[in-house]
């Protein structure tokens, strides 16, 4: 799947990782607006493909009067609303095949749950829909087993998917990132993302809900940037503090920026982005010296059926030649 596939998408053909930001859920139409207007000026500026995420619905809780929403059909119109004022691609989770025929009517990405990952009718009715598929790597899964968990997806007649890993259990209320695990999951060709503010999650540690080390979510992140991952989901909230939903995880709005800096910085050190901003550069002059040539060769002699810029793209710039 390429990026310049995903409806709305800006920036597709920066060389930049992707970013999937936004709230943990969608507590109001004023702070989904404020914190998307946020992103917006930052990716603009960054140059980073960014899709919005927002969960209208909070289905997996630690406790039964905890946070779920404030209503489905009333948070997914403000999604809706957040894609077409800032025109970007919005995505969102799903936890039943009822949902993923409702949920498709207002975005553009549908996300399935690491806890639902296996669930063999939520894949299906997501794959249906047509839509652009997140598959999150169940806490408890391997790897390798994605493939089988993608090939629900695509073998439903979707094949637009990307994968995302976000964390590991690794013993009780801890998660883990295994690096190895990114390069695994890339190999069944699909696009794959690391969820830095989750796989910093404390599932349970503190007790009636979760927890986690927000100060840990840009060494995830620049150490997935460097294993060579298409992107990055990460969430933000202007006060995550005494947010209703996975505060302990969340970004601090005002910080977002540098930490996304941070990781073009790590991009440029390792060479990724100067190494196909270079290649570019290169084409771009040994297509200029080729078309100067058949223009000095031209000159003087018969007119030529071709300009040099027809010369090129027929003799040149084709996948056979």
């Amino acid at each position: 799947m390429n990026l310049t596939e995903i409806p709305k998408i800006r920036h597709a053909n920066s060389n930049n990782f992707f970013l999937l930001c936004g709230p943990c859920a969608i507590e109001g139409e004023e702070m989904a607006f404020e914190i998307a207007e946020r992103i917006y000026d930052i990716t603009s500026r960054l140059e980073i493909p960014w899709i919005f995420k927002g969960s209208y619905r909070k289905a997996n809780r630690s406790r039964l009067d905890s946070f779920t929403g404030i209503g489905d059909e009333k948070a997914l119109e403000i999604l809706q609303k957040v894609g077409r004022k800032f025109d970007v691609p919005v995505v969102t989770d799903i936890h039943s095949a009822k949902e993923a025929i409702l949920a498709a009517h207002y975005v553009d990405v549908l996300q399935i749950p690491a806890f639902l990952c296996r669930q063999t009718d939520l894949l299906v009715a997501a794959a249906k829909t047509g839509k652009l598929v997140n598959i999150k790597k169940g806490q408890f899964l391997a790897p390798w087993d994605m493939k089988n968990v993608a090939a629900k997806v695509s073998d439903s007649g979707n094949d637009n998917i990307i994968l995302t890993d976000r964390g590991t259990s690794f013993g009780y209320n801890t998660l883990i990132s295994d690096m190895r695990g990114l390069q695994t999951m890339s190999q069944t060709g699909y696009p794959v993302i690391i969820d830095a503010t989750h796989s910093i999650q404390q599932p349970g540690g503190q007790g009636g809900s979760s927890g986690g080390q927000r100060e840990f979510v840009p060494v995830i992140s620049r150490a997935a940037i460097a294993v060579g991952i298409a992107g990055v989901f990460m969430e933000v909230h202007q006060d995550p503090d005494n947010a209703p939903s996975d505060g302990p995880c969340m970004v601090k709005l005002n910080e977002l920026e540098a930490k996304l800096t941070s990781l073009e910085d790590a991009m440029y050190r390792g060479g990724v982005r100067n190494a196909k901003r270079l290649a570019e550069e290169l084409l771009k002059k040994e297509k200029e010296i080729i078309c100067n040539a058949f223009s000095d060769a031209q000159h003087g002699a018969v007119e030529s059926r071709w300009t040099a810029e027809e010369y090129f793209e027929e003799t040149f710039n084709t996948k056979e030649k």
